[in-house]
């Protein structure tokens, strides 16, 4: 391994269109914001070094390895995966071991586009929302006075019909140039003639751009030789990447995988599942796909490189149809229960509910099968209470033991013991006395809860006040029992001891099925309960709904009253669901 001669931004550029330059399986991919391209061109427009490359010469020796292009058209959030790449054709390529962020960028910024989302726009994949942009550069002014040291306004705007010149004039007449553009000039005759009417400034700018783009050599370069394999580029790839922020360890360990999988493409494979988990609406990393390989087959949790060694990676593909199956199987129950995204506030509590379907082998449709629908009672209380006591608050490696130890009654074992028919709530939760104890402020606590809480916690109370909702069919709302309207009717006294924290709190939510809300709308709370047909006992309508049974008054100047009397009936509640 050496230096070898340095090159131009734009010959790497030519390299990576023609395919010449590669990445293989073991690289992570893009994650750079546009704000970091930007202030990378600017680094380059002032001479700035861009720090060396690891460059790896492929020949016959690794063509039985995957190996992908470089993106150039990114697209925050639905666009991110690279293009997997034939490589039969390929005589030799070099393949990039470090470096690909800054590569990518560059890539980017001179052959293709960036789209990111519209602040206050929804999370939809429509120009509209993400609109396509390109990289520009204005030429009538620097910047001044910027705090991360920015002297040359690189920006990635919206990319249009208006935007078809190489030149765009935005609303205050400042003119920009494409990026892009730049590699279009064969020669400086071309480049003069193209400038000539431009103003001083604009025409060095320019001139500036071409020259640290195709003249200068910033690319340095080591070259590891073709006769090392694809284990001595691994291990030279992770020692470089191991010093923590330019690589995440969990990219590290998902190199291994992917470099040990042998009859599949184990990073299209995890990348799938999590978009496919990501249309049910839950947003998931790769980690909690290696997580959960390890909690269904590792003595061992940790989440380590040596558990993800050569013989567990391929043990992991051995096993990956059930395991992927089984996940997506996971979060079809989730929604069942009528979670979403913001309201499963732990991603790790899934860890347990999967382990118990996949050694049961009860994955199959169990969210929907009746036989298991005493089973899923047990599970769904399970989590919301675990989810309120913050069973899962970080990624506790002894938590996760201590629950898997109640399937198979030996910290270090994997398999679920005979004799568990149905999931083991209860054992589950003495395994783990310490960390889910409930007291007095705990529970004053959790009353406290706001309509829009933070963490969504409101929702998994409210689930377990209300259990018998129509939870699968998204059949429920979240409702106020005095109205909001209402709260400035309170009298003066009494705001003065409560305010709109208790109005939104707990003690004044409940939860109806939506038509039972439809037909309350924002009448007042004393109404709703007088408008009730007569045919129905009052007692078990105040009792359905977690109402105090011995007050008569309910309207909003008896708030006091109601506030008082029902917060002694939810701790009442909820210290016996929580015990």
């Amino acid at each position: 391994m050496s230096f070898q001669t340095p090159i131009t931004i734009a010959e790497a550029v030519h390299k990576i269109t023609e395919n010449s330059y590669l990445l293989p399986a073991i690289q992570r991919e893009f994650v750079w914001s546009h704000d970091k391209i930007e202030w990378l061109f600017d680094s380059i427009m002032k001479s700035y070094p861009i720090s060396s490359f690891l460059f790896w010469e492929v020949k016959e020796n690794a063509k039985k390895y995957k190996f992908y292009k470089f993106i150039s058209e990114f697209r925050e959030r639905y666009k991110t995966h690279n293009e997997e790449i034939s490589t039969n054709g390929l005589s030799s390529f070099i393949a990039i071991l470090d470096g690909q962020q800054r590569l990518t960028a560059l890539y980017i910024g001179l052959k293709g586009n960036y789209a990111y989302k519209v602040t206050g726009k929804r999370w939809e994949d429509t120009e509209r929302n993400i609109p396509t942009r390109r990289l520009y550069l204005n030429i009538d002014e620097k910047l001044s006075d910027q705090e991360d040291g920015r002297v040359y306004e690189f920006k990635f705007l919206i990319d249009s019909n208006t935007h078809s010149q190489r030149i765009y004039k935005d609303s205050r007449n400042i003119s920009w140039f494409k990026v892009g553009e730049i590699l279009n000039f064969p020669s400086d005759e071309d480049l003069d003639s193209f400038i000539e009417s431009f103003s001083a400034f604009s025409k060095n700018t320019i001139r500036q751009l071409r020259r640290v783009i195709t003249r200068d050599t910033p690319i340095n370069f080591f070259l590891l030789k073709s006769d090392q394999e694809i284990d001595t580029a691994l291990n030279i790839f992770i020692r470089i990447n191991s010093g923590g922020k330019p690589l995440d360890f969990s990219d590290l360990v998902m190199s291994m995988v992917i470099a040990n999988w042998v009859t599949r493409d184990a990073r299209k494979e995890i990348h799938q599942l999590v978009d496919n988990i990501q249309d049910k609406g839950f947003t998931i990393s790769k980690d909690l796909i290696l997580r959960a390989y390890l909690y269904l087959y590792s003595a061992d949790i940790t989440f380590t490189a040596k558990n993800f060694s050569k013989e567990n990676s391929q043990s992991f593909e051995k096993e990956w149809d059930k395991i992927r199956d089984c996940l997506l199987s996971t979060f079809d129950l989730m929604k069942v229960f009528g979670f979403n995204d913001s309201t499963l506030i732990s991603k790790n509590s899934i860890l347990p509910i999967a382990y118990y379907l996949y050694h049961k082998d009860i994955y199959e449709d169990y969210s929907t099968k009746i036989k298991y629908k005493e089973d899923r009672v047990h599970i769904k209380t399970w989590l919301h209470i675990s989810l309120l006591k913050q069973v899962f608050g970080g990624v506790s490696n002894n938590t996760l033991s201590q629950i898997r130890q109640a399937f198979t009654g030996n910290i270090r074992d994997t398999k679920i013991t005979s004799g568990i028919d149905f999931f083991p709530s209860e054992k589950i939760f003495s395994h783990i006395r310490k960390e889910a104890s409930v007291g007095e402020e705990f529970i004053a606590e959790l009353l406290i809860t706001q309509y829009k809480h933070k963490h969504e916690r409101s929702f998994s109370l409210l689930s377990l006040l209300f259990p018998h909702l129509d939870y699968e069919n998204n059949a429920f709302h979240k409702d106020h029992l005095h109205p909001v309207k209402q709260f400035e009717a309170i009298s003066q006294a009494t705001q003065g001891q409560y305010n709109e924290k208790d109005y939104h709190s707990i003690v004044n939510l409940q939860m109806l099925n939506a038509n039972e809300n439809s037909a309350k709308q924002e009448i007042s709370l004393a109404e709703w309960i007088d408008q009730e047909p007569a045919s129905r006992d009052r007692t078990a309508f105040l009792e359905a709904h977690l109402l105090p049974t011995d007050m008569t008054d309910f309207s909003i100047h008896n708030f006091d009253e109601f506030y008082t009397k029902r917060k002694i009936l939810l701790t009442e509640k909820l210290t016996e669901l929580l015990k």
